[in-house]
């Protein structure tokens, strides 16, 4: 039977289901916190729990989830035969008189070949927060009935009997059987009574009203092994969510997924899978969204790059500038599909089990008003992620390194999606795939291209080394032992790294520290060591340094209690919330108070609001933070010095009036929304909308680029008469260490819209930049008096980065004068051309 056969069957059978009357829910998505991971080795679900809780903020407890793929069959009571070979039919029961109704239904569709309860712990009314008893969970093994089957292939009107496959007629028979199912105990006259949680091969979904951990700890999963995790904070932004069938994640059949967002036109969707036989029973966004993607992945039989383009369409400049072959069927795939293409803002993170590998798939919108962010870690075990927040990453590994030796807490590799890009399309794929008696990990993206470390040295849990004379002593001021540690540590190995470290331990505190953020802050040649495990050993003697000073305060550090007395305080931001009234944000505001002016905040996991609310006299305050710093760090800052000893997070420096902010890293979404001032500097990159709406006098160098909207509406007036501008250099770092150009400083279709005032000054010797990536914006000449406001940031930028601004004006090698290297971007004097109008020039022009 050919696919167009068997899709019109299945279709016109869909068509017959019965309608549903689903639960008058009332309830609109709103942003949410997602984290998902896949691993070679099996990991407990307790490894999600840190992670969970430090972004309850992207949640409201009105709903919580998790999936899980590649479980143990030991822990279910089955041979790995079995798992593989039977549907996991997972029910929620929501009334317990309805469970012998269901399972005959089920024992009627099915030969059950074993049963696995999730009962609700006794402990779930002491769970803070939590009003709703969570329902009781049975996990049925089941296969089809040879004769339901058989019927059910009839029913559908086979013209040639089979399907494509076989496995895809028992696929069809088990997801039009749970739809029955839910519209029968879920979505019909009798109220709601049950559902199915999911229904795939190897895959398990658990969902509440609460949050993600909590779902956890409700059910017990602590020490429930699986390859493959999603964690899902629910924000419904309105309506009473009372019971857990619109908690994520949602399924499809082999998949199962989570977002973040909401969509402008669900109702369009929702006709577009009418038309295809399909009708949401639970009223949200997500389950349309899984029902599109498995309707174009399972029935139409896409491979994944079609259903990612399908979800997220290419479209204006990254369109034009994807080869003939890639036009012409995303043309195709477009026509056919926009009107079921969800509208953003969303971003998907997607748990996957097909017969030859699990999967876990990020996809982000075209108009990227969501975070997200994918990490890599890759040793003895390999482990991806794909997260709302850097810091929860972060949290994930460091809680599997505490327990397992072959994990750290740093991820090798931290990098956002461009969403609908030309270059990677927005979406990555990360797979556990069978390798001889292991598994081994594939990452791609959604072209199908490799993500990998290349020739990246080995990490240090690979290496048991231990610490051995180093030949290089640090008893010079820091920036000398920095410049001796440099040029010694490429011939080192492990063993040496430790001794040097175990010398710094040696010195003053002041000195030690000193050195240490040097070795953390700095790009350098790492030789025969990962950069990610020398950060890590780095960390664990901060720590120490840090930790130290509660018992042992010294002439430069203290605790902060007493008079003022000129000394830093250290914070340890672990012994306070992340947010409210016990917050490490609030705290640090009331020290400022009593007159301490110097902090270094330490062991910071996701903790938001930093060096916020200081107000205008603060000019003299100074603030250091190491660790995973959370949200809204710096935003309001009105004179201090804040410098982040790593990347920040989302809405960095809002409505920013004053003082000076350093990322030694990169920085999130909407980075200084609606600022009005300071000087900002940024090592690495910024993620989508830097600066929009920025007035006044802002200053910002951001040594990468930036996902797309850079400084869209910026009103910072004349930068040659003190307003405002942004350097934007596009560079990054090579695995060496090394600096060298991107392929092009800025890779958005939308740079500098619609702004009235201030500058973009790009240094874009090559004229990578287009007209057709301007909306709004002309380039201009660049003077002598641009470089006389460019230069002075430039050498503040050498000061705190040590990038020469000799270095920026080499081209190939070869000096440079300003002009040669720098482009001026200036708002248009008259009216710009419509984005949409660029785009058909550039096409035509080639």
């Amino acid at each position: 039977m050919s696919r167009d056969g068997w899709i019109e069957a299945v279709t016109r059978s869909r068509a017959a289901l019965p309608e549903a009357q689903p639960p008058d829910d009332g309830a609109a998505e709103g942003g949410c916190g997602v984290i998902g991971f896949a691993s070679t080795v099996p990991v407990a679900g307790r490894h999600l729990l840190q992670a969970l809780e430090q972004m309850r903020n992207r949640g409201n407890g009105k709903g919580g989830g998790i999936a899980a793929v590649g479980l143990d069959p030991a822990q279910f009571g089955v041979d790995t035969e079995l798992l593989e070979q039977d549907y996991l039919l997972a029910v929620a029961y929501l009334d317990d008189e309805a469970r012998a109704e269901v399972e005959s239904l089920i024992r009627g569709a099915y030969e059950v070949d074993h049963t696995h309860e999730f009962p609700v712990s006794d402990d779930w009314e002491r769970i803070e927060g939590l009003e709703v008893r969570p329902p009781d969970v049975a996990v049925y093994f089941v296969r089809p009935r040879a004769g339901m089957l058989a019927a059910f292939g009839e029913g559908v009107e086979m013209p040639h009997g089979l399907p494509p496959t076989g496995r895809e007629l028992a696929d069809e028979y088990v997801f039009q059987t749970s739809f029955r199912l839910n519209r029968e105990f879920y979505a019909g006259d009798r109220g709601t009574q049950a559902f199915v949680l999911s229904h795939g091969r190897n895959l398990l979904v658990l969902k509440m009203v609460g949050y993600g951990d909590d779902v956890i700890r409700c059910y017990q999963l602590e020490n429930l092994d699986a390859h493959v995790w999603i964690g899902h904070h629910r924000y419904p932004t309105k309506g009473k969510v009372w019971h857990p069938g619109g908690a994520h994640p949602f399924v499809g059949l082999n998949e199962a997924l989570v977002h973040n967002g909401d969509f402008a036109n669900y109702e369009s969707v929702c006709d577009y899978l009418v038309q295809r036989g399909l009708r949401p029973l639970f009223q949200t966004d997500t389950e349309v969204s899984v029902q599109v993607f498995d309707l174009h992945h399972r029935l139409y039989g896409y491979p994944l790059e079609w259903v990612i383009e399908s979800l997220a369409p290419t479209t204006e400049r990254d369109f034009t500038l994807l080869p003939p072959d890639r036009q012409e069927l995303y043309s195709q795939l477009q026509a056919t599909h926009i009107h079921g293409s969800p509208d953003g803002p969303w971003f998907f993170i997607i748990a996957q089990s097909v017969p030859d590998a699990w999967r876990l798939i990020g996809i982000t919108d075209t108009s990227m008003l969501r975070p997200q962010v994918f990490a890599l870690q890759e040793g003895e075990a390999q482990i991806a992620f794909a997260a709302s927040e850097k810091q929860v990453i972060d949290a994930a590994l460091e809680s599997l390194s505490e327990e397992d030796g072959r994990f750290w807490p740093r991820a090798d590799r931290y990098w956002n999606a461009r969403g609908g890009s030309h270059t990677d399309g927005g979406a990555f794929i990360f797979s556990v795939v069978p390798d001889g008696d292991g598994f081994r990990l594939q990452c791609t993206n959604k072209f199908g291209e490799r993500i990998t470390l290349g020739d990246a040295p080995q990490p240090h849990t690979l290496l048991h080394e231990e610490a051995s004379e180093a030949g290089v002593t640090p008893d010079a001021p820091a920036e000398e032992a920095f410049v001796a540690f440099r040029e010694a540590v490429p011939e080192w190995g492990y063993g040496e790294l430790r001794g040097f470290l175990h010398q710094v331990e040696k010195r003053p505190r002041h000195e030690a520290v000193a050195l240490l953020t040097l070795m953390l802050d700095r790009r350098y040649p790492t030789g025969r060591l990962r950069r990610s495990s020398l950060l890590a050993l780095v960390d664990e003697l901060f720590e120490r340094a840090f930790t130290s000073v509660a018992a042992d305060e010294c002439d430069a550090y203290c605790t902060g209690k007493g008079d003022p007395d000129g000394r830093t305080v250290a914070l340890d931001a672990r012994g306070f919330d992340i947010e409210g009234p016990g917050s490490l944000a609030i705290a640090v505001g009331e020290l400022v108070k009593t007159g301490w002016h110097n902090f270094v905040i330490f062991g910071c996991h996701g903790h938001r609001f930093i060096a916020n609310g200081f107000g205008a006299d603060s000019d003299d305050i100074r603030i250091d933070v190491y660790g995973s710093s959370g949200d809204y760090l710096g935003s309001g800052l009105d004179g201090a010095r804040v410098v982040v000893h790593g990347n920040g997070q989302d809405q960095l420096g809002q409505i920013l009036k004053a003082g000076e902010l350093v990322v030694h890293g990169d920085v999130g979404q909407t980075f200084m929304y609606g600022a009005k001032g300071g000087h900002v500097f940024v090592l690495g990159n910024a993620a989508g909308r830097p600066l929009i709406n920025s007035v006044g006098r802002p200053r910002v160098v951001i040594n990468g680029t930036c996902l797309d909207y850079l400084a869209e509406s910026f009103m910072a007036g004349d930068p040659l008469n003190d307003g405002g501008f942004v350097i934007l250099n596009g560079f990054e770092w090579d695995d060496n260490g090394e600096l060298r150009e991107l392929p092009t400083p800025y890779p958005g279709g939308n740079l500098f819209s619609l702004a009235s005032g201030g500058a973009i000054y790009v240094r874009d010797p090559h004229q990578r930049v287009s007209t057709d990536q301007l909306n709004g914006g002309d380039f201009a000449p660049f003077t002598s008096a641009d470089w006389a406001v460019v230069e002075p940031l430039l050498k503040q930028n050498e000061r705190e980065f040590g990038i020469p601004v000799t270095r920026l004006l080499e081209v190939d090698g070869q000096p440079r004068r300003p002009g040669e290297v720098y482009r001026r971007i200036q708002p248009a004097k008259v009216k710009a051309l419509q984005a949409e109008e660029m785009w058909i020039a550039h096409a035509k022009n080639g």
